[in-house]
């Protein structure tokens, strides 16, 4: 997807910018490329620099209710200091690394609802125009996908996936977001749980696997999350379905063993660093949230119908029509509400 805009905080007879992406998706940390084509304005002018920023649609929850909002969540000068004579096409090639922490937009080629852009900023005799918005497209990494895939043959449902706002306590979280996949449990955790929530934290050396799992509340007791942390390296050889249930049988035992605490907003808490830990976790200590901000389900409400194997409960139709219309809305150029 590639849009062509008047660049028009320069004035009329500015240069346009057409960034294009390379069509392959691209892995959280790993390279993306592409070329920014320039074509002169009326006149000559001094480029002083051409920069990418990567951007997000993001949910807040906050006192006055829920907002979503653009956050830029990194930021490369790819090129400038040159001048573009009236009319002259000039192709600027990039090559930049993506965050450990970039999320996931697809799987298995169907999209998550995940809205990611890469947008270009040219600036030009001490005026700056952000022109150009293209899709981004960041497939799953091995281990997150194995471990998608375990979660669906065990019989966990896709349900949604959101960017969420804020931190989570206890991780080496570096964006100020965070993705969360929310999955309907298995029917073996029917009766326990109404939903597990799963969030990757990527890094150099491995992931960092959250779990979080709601409680269904008694009579007496209201409902209440629990969390739990793994950490697997990026290329681990293990049973994934056995390592994934083990997981969710840790979660629901440590929240049943700390449900008191977790009544009073605390959560129970446990890292496995397995074969492929990277260090930094004691696995100790109270984890709670920081700083996190919970909403209800957003634009990624019940998309990627088929998506490693993971149930989904909705007509392909409804799937295809919600993610155009989310992706068509954000790259019309509505940022407002940008953070």
């Amino acid at each position: 997807m590639v849009f062509k805009r008047l660049l028009g905080s320069l004035g009329v007879g500015a240069p346009t910018v057409d960034t294009v992406l390379d069509p392959a998706p691209v892995l959280p940390g790993g390279m993306l490329t592409g070329q920014v084509h320039l074509k002169g304005g009326q006149a000559d002018f001094d480029i002083e620099h051409v920069a990418l920023e990567l951007v997000a649609r993001v949910e807040a929850e906050h006192e006055d209710g829920e907002s979503e909002g653009v956050v830029v969540f990194d930021r490369f000068i790819v090129g400038g200091g040159f001048r573009l004579a009236a009319e002259e096409p000039r192709s600027v090639p990039f090559g930049v690394t993506l965050p450990w922490e970039t999320p996931v937009t697809e799987l298995h080629g169907q999209p998550l609802g995940i809205v990611l852009g890469v947008r270009t900023e040219l600036a030009v005799a001490g005026a700056r125009d952000k022109g150009d918005l293209d899709q981004l497209t960041v497939a799953a990494l091995p281990a997150q996908e194995a471990i998608l895939e375990a979660f669906g043959q065990l019989g966990f449902g896709f349900k949604s996936a959101d960017l969420e706002y804020g931190r989570i306590g206890g991780t080496g979280q570096q964006l100020p977001f965070y993705q969360e996949i929310e999955l309907t449990p298995a029917p073996q955790y029917a009766h326990q749980v109404n939903e597990i929530e799963l969030t990757f934290l990527a890094g150099p050396g491995g992931l960092e696997v959250v779990l979080e799992a709601d409680k269904r509340g008694g009579i007496l007791s209201p409902g209440h999350d629990a969390l739990t942390r793994f950490a697997v390296g990026h290329h681990e050889d293990r049973d994934w379905n056995a390592s994934v249930d083990g997981w969710v049988r840790r979660l629901v035992e440590h929240r049943a063993a700390y449900g008191h605490q977790a009544v009073y907003g605390h959560d129970a808490s446990y890292t496995d660093h397995g074969h492929g830990g990277f260090g930094g976790h004691d696995g100790h200590g109270d984890h709670r949230h920081e700083d996190r901000h919970r909403s209800g389900p957003g634009m990624g409400t019940a998309v990627a119908a088929g998506a490693a194997g993971l149930a989904v409960g909705v007509v392909g139709g409804m799937v295809a029509a919600e993610v155009v219309d989310e992706v068509g809305d954000f790259f019309e150029g509505d940022e407002e509400g940008e953070d």
